[in-house]
């Protein structure tokens, strides 16, 4: 059986988070909430996973794009019979300074042209298809009886019809809504009207609001609206991905759950945002890292709500993307030690405290600051599992040796904003001489580059945000010489691997996104701002038609692979972007005013 493309739009409102074919098939959908058990999983068993979708009599040709500046998916039908549009969204309502986010998915079916029919295939397989169900009549459609959740769908549908799979005249709007633990807000296809036009709104007043570079910004705004659907409302927390177990390679059994909070992963997703300024997001993160860290030591990674413990289960109840297993829900990264974290924990907190528009009136964040800090100095002589999370190979990593560093440069200077002088004057002492012992033995003078560990020998792509994080100037001749030798190490086709020596699971042969958007801000940094756009716009080809990403692409082919949407990689788009916009505006004399 063929793999289903990673074609699909996601659909969201900060509590659910959907994925959608170009098929019309919901083949990705936990309820709920991000990290929730699947009710379908089409995406990882196309027989056994479950999904949610129309058919027609006969062939048809379907056309899908996102209503302009919103998270609302428009799939356009064109059958022997007529035409219809079918519109799904998470209803996102404004209700003044509060969002309302109920935990339901709308489905609107609105007829175009002639007398298209359809069929409903609604196949739900709760608890990752592992669940036995009853499907009943209840009052306005049809409740799901077994799972973890009593599922309910509304609809304007006769229920014998949706049950049956029987052809339907579409006709008249026709609406569909799942819930979960209680029915649906939505109960005919005036209140989905309202709810759909509702849900525009709010989206396009989320996008309004976002300050976008001169150069993609169409592409920016598209990662933004991305990003906004990973966060999670409730808690604050930020998952890495929609999804479970897409294998970064096909064929490996590189397979793992990111539905999950790590907080590396959520401080780049802040700044993202925080450029572009969106700041509620970030003050949202800190309260979640706060009460994290007030629950115990400091780990890479979480639950939406704040779980600790994230041990990995493998399901047999699927296969997996294109049968390739396993299945896995959880995350051993748990308990890993990956002392880069401090670094951008102290980043997220000095961006997000210093920034003028923000007012935070929290003493609680000084101690906190002082405890990462510190701890970060107490790791800085270990080894660590690094940031690509290696599982037995602890080694002193390049990388967590100079995000410990930024702990301490930065935490100095949010130290003097916080009035904290002596801290500052102590934390600046230590972070002079460790950069000067970190750039000594990260950069292999023979090899002419900066390598994954201290005095090694392996290149590693995450080497390339050292100018970013200010340990060294991007205009270095160690650092220019470094982007050179990445270009003929890990450079394949076009794409750059994180590094190409054999790790926990043998060779790794895809490309990691978010890596080549690093190379592509190198560039731009170094002041090869032609050579990054060439690369941007090479690389924006490999999105999917609906403008996301995954976490990897496979070089020779193209093909998107590992969990999608990836967060990581929409982070990396907006970072290049707007360096290079900057870069470019400075180069022509432009202006934001009049131009």
């Amino acid at each position: 059986m063929t793999p289903l493309p990673l074609h699909h739009g996601a659909i969201g409102n900060g509590r659910v988070l959907g994925l959608v074919g170009p098929d019309t098939s919901i083949d990705w959908l936990c309820l709920p909430r991000f990290d929730s058990p699947s009710v379908f999983a089409r995406l990882l068993d196309q027989e056994r996973g479950g999904s949610w979708a129309f058919e027609g009599d006969g062939p048809w040709r379907s056309a899908s794009t996102y209503i302009r500046n919103t998270n609302v998916l428009r799939t356009e039908i064109t059958s022997a019979e007529g035409r219809f549009e079918v519109l799904d969204f998470a209803p996102r309502i404004m209700q003044g300074m509060k969002i309302d986010a109920p935990v339901e998915i709308t489905r609107l079916i609105r007829p175009l042209e002639g007398t298209p029919r359809l069929r409903v295939r609604f196949d739900p397989k709760p608890d990752y298809a592992r669940a036995k169900i009853e499907i009943v009549a209840s009052g306005q459609g049809l409740e799901v009886v077994g799972g973890p959740n009593r599922l309910y769908l509304s609809s304007n549908l006769s229920a014998s019809h949706i049950q049956d799979g029987s052809l339907v005249r579409i006709d008249r709007p026709v609406f569909l809504s799942l819930s979960a633990g209680k029915p649906p807000s939505v109960d005919s296809s005036t209140a989905a009207e309202a709810s759909l036009d509702q849900t525009i709104r709010g989206w396009r007043v989320w996008a309004k609001t976002t300050n976008l570079p001169s150069f993609a910004p169409e592409a920016v705004l598209r990662s933004a609206l991305c990003l906004k659907l990973h966060a999670f409302n409730d808690t604050g927390a930020i998952i890495a991905a929609a999804t479970t177990s897409i294998p970064e390679a096909l064929g490996s059994e590189r397979t793992w759950d990111y539905r999950y909070c790590w907080l590396r992963d959520a401080a780049f997703v802040v700044e993202a945002l925080r450029r572009l300024s969106h700041l509620a997001e970030g003050e949202a993160f800190v309260r979640f890292l706060r009460e994290m860290a007030d629950s115990g030591p400091l780990q890479p990674i979480y639950g939406i709500t704040g779980k600790r413990n994230l041990d990995e289960e493998i399901l047999p109840s699927l296969r997996g993307y294109d049968g390739i297993g396993p299945v896995r829900i959880g995350n051993a990264a748990y308990y890993h030690r990956q002392y880069d974290v401090y670094g951008e924990m102290v980043l997220c907190l000095e961006t997000i405290l210093t920034d003028p528009r923000v007012v935070w009136e929290d003493p609680s964040l000084a101690p906190l600051l002082e405890r990462l800090v510190e701890e970060a100095i107490a790791s800085a002589p270990t080894e660590d599992t690094g940031l690509w999370e290696y599982r037995t190979q602890p080694r002193h990593y390049t990388f967590s040796k100079a995000m410990c560093w930024v702990a301490a440069h930065r935490g100095a200077k949010l130290a003097d904003f916080l009035g904290l002088p002596d801290r500052a004057r102590e934390w600046r002492a230590w972070e002079v001489v460790e950069r000067e012992r970190i750039l000594k033995h990260a950069y292999n003078e023979e090899l002419g580059f900066f390598t994954q560990a201290l005095d090694g020998h392996y290149p590693d792509a995450s080497n390339l945000l050292l100018p970013q994080i200010g340990l060294i100037d991007p205009t270095d001749p160690r650092f220019r010489s470094t982007v050179r030798a990445y270009e003929t190490r890990l450079v394949d086709n076009g794409l750059m691997l994180r590094y190409k020596h054999p790790d926990d699971f043998g060779e790794t042969t895809s490309a990691f996104s978010i890596c080549s958007f690093w190379w592509v801000e190198a560039l731009a940094m170094m002041g090869e701002v032609d050579e990054a756009v060439a690369l941007f716009n090479h690389l924006a080809t490999f999105a999917n038609p609906l403008g996301l990403f995954s976490e990897d692409v496979e070089p020779t082919t193209g093909v998107l692979l590992g969990n999608f949407p990836q967060a990581y990689t929409h982070v990396g788009l907006i970072h290049a972007a707007i360096t290079i916009g900057e870069i470019l505006d400075a180069r022509h004399g432009t202006f934001r005013a009049w131009t």
